[in-house]
């Protein structure tokens, strides 16, 4: 039995449960529910705290986990990023009062507020810049105007926050973050590949659409430079003397704009379906 954590709440719960059913398994119904055992994939889901996932797995107390990179860095788990799950984008910034700073640099001799401490001691480290950090628990944006800091690091999605508390960002982005699968590493655990293999089912029925189109032979070749597919279009002849139907596979992002070359070609019939789940 597969044993996989799952976020229990924040912005990685929904999309992660909202994948993992796509990928065939059950989710849970109640936010209540701490634990559910899938006996027909052969799984037993753990929900729990985002930030704890990386630290159970890495401990080999569950076998793989959905987390974000940011939260796994700043661990110091053993637990090892192993897929990117394409939802929960977001970059990690150091910020501070509008005008006041313009690099890296100027973090010398501050004082910094930061759920991350991990990451912010690691990143301060590499660069030899000392400064004191301070670890808070959610909400870091206050603590400069209450005094209790200078400067804050954290996650960035929008930056609405941030420009509400009249903070701006500076310098690099000091890490691009993401929700990952993360396992501790060395042999898979049993039914890992099937669990792996689905999710990445789900990523390619998300960026591909499935194509259809009927088209005069004479044009087949440059149509077929247009959609190439994954190995090849399957081109099946047609009644109507002259004319081929074509499938293939094409990526979402520009599919209306190889409809219109399409067209332009003397492709007719042109339809574009979703695919709900895959095996490349």
């Amino acid at each position: 039995m597969l044993r996989v954590a799952v976020p229990n709440k924040g912005a990685l719960s929904q999309a992660a449960q909202e994948m993992l059913r796509e990928s065939g398994y059950r989710q849970r119904h109640d936010s209540k529910e701490l634990t559910l055992l899938d006996v027909e994939n052969g799984v037993e889901f753990f929900y729990l705290r985002p930030r704890d996932i990386a630290l159970y797995v890495g401990e080999g107390t569950l076998d793989v986990g959905i987390t974000g990179r940011d939260l796994l860095r700043d661990s110091g788990a053993k637990a090892e990023e192993v897929m990117e799950l394409g939802f929960g984008t977001s970059r990690f910034h150091f910020a501070g009062p509008a005008g006041t700073y313009s690099g890296v640099d100027d973090l010398a001799g501050t004082r910094i507020a930061t759920s991350y401490v991990g990451i912010v001691r690691s990143f301060l480290e590499q660069r030899g810049i000392e400064a004191t950090v301070t670890r808070l628990d959610g909400a870091v944006e206050s603590s400069i105007t209450l005094g209790v800091a200078d400067v804050i690091a954290d996650v960035v999605e929008t930056g609405s926050t941030l420009k509400a508390a009249g903070l701006d960002t500076f310098g690099e982005v000091v890490l691009e973050s993401e929700a990952v699968l993360v396992t501790r590493g060395g042999e898979a655990p049993a039914g890992f590949e099937v669990f792996r293999r689905r999710l990445e089912g789900v990523l390619v029925a998300r960026t591909y659409v499935m194509m259809d189109y009927d088209i005069p032979e004479s044009a087949v070749a440059d149509a077929a430079a247009l959609t190439p597919g994954i190995e090849s279009p399957t081109i099946s002849p047609l009644r109507r003397e002259g004319w081929v139907a074509v499938r293939v596979m094409v990526p979402r992002a520009g599919s209306q704009r190889l409809m219109d070359e399409l067209w332009e070609l003397g492709a007719r019939g042109i339809l574009v379906t979703d695919i709900h789940a895959c095996r490349l």
